[in-house]
C-alpha cells in the first residue's frame, strides 16, 4: 500500500519554548494535524480528517475559545480533501475514513467525504454523537450532521503486539488495524498500518510530545503537558496505554513506527522516512 503524511491542519499558539520544547516563549508554537491518506484495494482510505472546509467557512462552530487557544491557519489547501484532489484524485475516491476518535480538529473534514464509511469505537460514537456522557462543548456535532455512515468497532480482535486489534476494512485490508487506546476519550484508538517490511501505529492523541514514548520519557513541555491533562476524559486510562507504548517503542522501534497526531517533529520524521 502506498501512504501519504498529510498535515490537515497547522495551529500556531503562543509559547513555543512551553509547546515545542524549543525557541522562546513569545514565539508561536506549531502543531500539526497528522493524517494518513492509505491507497488500498477497495479505494483511498483517510486516517483522520483535521480541520475541514465548513469549519474554515465557519470558524466559530470550532469554538471561539478553541480558536483563540490554538490560532488555527485556516487555509483551504491543508484540508485533506484539497490535499487529496491536489494528489489527483476524487473526494468521491475516498471510500473509508478511519478516526482515532471525534474530537474536532480530527473528524472536522468529515463532511469533504459524504460517500465514505466513517469507521469509529463504538464507545466514541456512543459519547461524541449520541451525546452520552459528554463533556459540554468537547464536539461539534455540525460535523457529522450530514447523517454519516458509520461503521463500528468494540473491545474484541486479533492479537496485535500485546494489544487486541481489529481488521478495520475486512479481509480484503487484513493489514490496516484499529487499536483501541482509551483514555484521551473513551473511544479513542491507534491505527495500524503494514507498510512494506514494519508497521506505522498512528496514536492520535494518545500522547501529544515525542519525548513521550521514549525510554526514560523527556519531559512533556509545561504547556503542552496541562493541555493534555485538561482533554483527558480517564487520565490513568491514558497514561496506561502511554506507558504501553514506551515498551512497545523501546521493544520493537525497529518493527513499529509510532507517531502522534499534532507534534510537528513526528510529522517531519515520517516525512524523511526516518524510524
Amino acid at each position: 500500500m502506498r501512504i501519504h503524511h498529510l498535515n490537515t491542519g497547522t495551529m500556531c499558539p503562543i509559547g513555543q519554548r512551553l509547546i515545542n520544547g524549543t525557541g522562546s516563549i513569545f514565539q508561536r508554537a506549531r502543531m500539526v494535524c497528522h493524517c494518513l491518506l492509505i491507497e488500498t484495494a477497495d479505494g483511498l482510505a483517510l486516517v483522520d480528517t483535521g480541520i475541514g472546509l465548513d469549519d474554515i467557512a465557519d470558524a466559530d462552530r470550532l469554538g471561539r475559545r478553541w480558536v483563540r487557544q490554538t490560532r488555527p491557519r485556516l487555509d483551504p489547501a491543508e484540508t485533506a480533501v484539497r490535499q487529496v484532489q491536489a494528489l489527483g484524485y476524487a473526494p468521491r475516491d475516498v471510500r473509508h475514513l478511519l478516526l482515532t476518535h471525534l474530537d474536532r480538529d480530527h473528524a472536522g473534514g468529515v463532511p469533504d467525504f459524504p460517500h465514505a464509511k466513517v469507521h469509529v469505537h463504538r464507545a466514541e460514537h456512543e459519547m461524541a454523537v449520541r451525546q452520552r456522557g459528554a463533556p459540554k462543548g468537547r464536539y461539534i456535532a455540525g460535523q457529522w450532521q450530514h447523517g454519516p455512515d458509520w461503521l463500528f468497532y468494540g473491545e474484541g480482535g486479533e492479537d496485535w503486539f500485546g494489544f487486541k486489534g481489529v481488521r478495520a476494512l475486512g479481509d480484503r485490508e487484513p493489514d490496516i488495524l484499529m487499536i483501541p487506546l482509551p483514555g484521551h476519550t473513551p473511544g479513542h484508538c491507534g491505527i495500524a498500518v503494514r507498510a512494506k517490511d514494519k508497521w506505522l501505529l498512528h496514536a492520535g492523541d494518545s500522547y501529544f510530545f515525542h519525548g513521550q514514548i521514549q525510554n526514560p520519557p523527556l519531559s512533556t513541555p509545561l504547556v503542552l503537558g496541562f493541555f493534555q491533562r485538561k482533554a483527558d476524559i480517564d487520565r490513568a486510562a491514558r497514561v496506561a496505554n502511554q506507558e504501553r507504548l514506551r515498551q512497545l517503542n523501546a521493544s520493537h522501534h525497529a518493527e513499529v513506527v509510532i507517531f502522534n497526531s499534532h507534534d510537528p517533529e513526528d510529522y517531519e520524521r515520517c516525512l524523511c522516512g526516518r524510524p
